[in-house]
C-alpha cells in the first residue's frame, strides 16, 4: 500500500477545519479527517462542508462510536465520510454494526484501540471482526495524567510493531507523537500518517499551529510518500 498523509481537522468550527483542509490539500495532504472536536461542534454539517470543498478527497469522520452503531456510521456516509471510527471497547455487537453500515454504504471502518488492556489484543479484535483499518491510540488525557506524574508519557511506538504483525489491514499510529516519529511510522509497517495535536494543531487550545504550517506540511507529505509500496 502507498503511504498516506491524514491531518486530522481538530478544530471547533467549519470555518476553521476549511481554512486548514485547503492548506493541507495544497501542500499534499491525502486523507482529511473531521476530528473529533469539530464533529462534537458541527456534527453532520462539518463533514457536509468537508465533502463540497473537496469532492474528491477521503473524509475521515472520527465518531469515536461506542453504541448505535449502524446508525451513526450511515448518517456520516450518506453526509460524505468516506471512513468512520468504533472503538475497540464498544460492545463487538457495535463494532459489527459499524463495519456493516460502512460495507453497506460503501464506505470503510477504521477501529481505534484507545483504552484497551491488551492494545494488541484490541487491535486484533477489531480487524477480526472486519474493520479496514486499525488505529492504534494512546489518548491525550492518558499521556497528560503519565506527564503530570512526572514519569514518562506512553507512545504508540512502543507498541506499533506487535499491532502491525497481530493484523492483516492497514494500521495508523496516534497520539503525541513527534514529527519525525510521524514520519517514520512506514518504517514500522503502518502506512498511513496522521497529523493532528500537538503537531499541527496547539494541543491546549485546539487552534490552528502558529508554526510555518506549509512548509512543515509539504515536507512531510514529501518524506511520506518517498517511501513507495508499504507491505500490508
Amino acid at each position: 500500500m502507498k503511504p498516506i498523509v491524514q491531518i486530522s481537522l481538530d478544530v471547533t468550527s467549519s470555518a476553521e477545519a476549511l481554512d486548514l483542509a485547503e492548506q493541507a490539500v495544497r501542500c499534499g495532504v491525502d486523507w482529511l479527517e473531521a476530528g473529533t472536536p469539530l464533529i462534537l461542534a458541527e456534527g453532520l454539517h462539518g463533514v457536509r462542508a468537508l465533502r463540497e470543498r473537496f469532492p474528491e478527497h477521503p473524509i475521515v469522520a472520527d465518531l469515536k462510536t461506542m453504541d448505535g452503531g449502524y446508525l451513526e456510521a450511515e448518517m456520516m456516509a450518506n453526509a460524505g465520510a468516506t471512513h468512520v471510527v468504533v472503538m475497540a471497547r464498544s460492545h463487538p455487537a457495535t463494532i459489527r454494526c459499524v463495519v456493516k453500515a460502512a460495507h453497506d454504504n460503501g464506505i470503510k471502518a477504521m477501529g481505534d484501540n484507545l483504552g484497551c488492556e491488551s492494545m494488541v489484543d484490541g487491535a486484533k479484535l477489531l480487524a477480526d471482526l472486519g474493520c479496514d483499518f486499525v488505529i492504534h491510540h494512546i489518548g491525550y488525557d492518558e499521556r497528560n495524567e503519565y506527564r503530570d506524574r512526572g514519569e514518562r508519557m506512553p507512545s504508540p511506538l512502543d507498541q506499533l510493531k506487535q499491532v502491525v504483525d497481530a493484523v492483516d489491514v492497514p494500521v495508523q499510529a496516534v497520539g503525541g507523537l513527534s514529527l519525525e516519529d510521524s514520519i517514520r511510522t512506514p518504517e514500522y509497517g503502518a502506512p498511513l500518517v496522521v497529523l493532528g495535536a500537538p503537531l499541527t494543531i496547539d494541543a491546549d487550545s485546539f487552534q490552528a499551529a502558529s508554526s510555518d504550517l506549509d512548509a512543515i506540511l509539504t515536507e512531510i507529505c514529501d518524506r511520506v510518500h518517498a517511501y513507495g509500496d508499504i507491505p500490508i
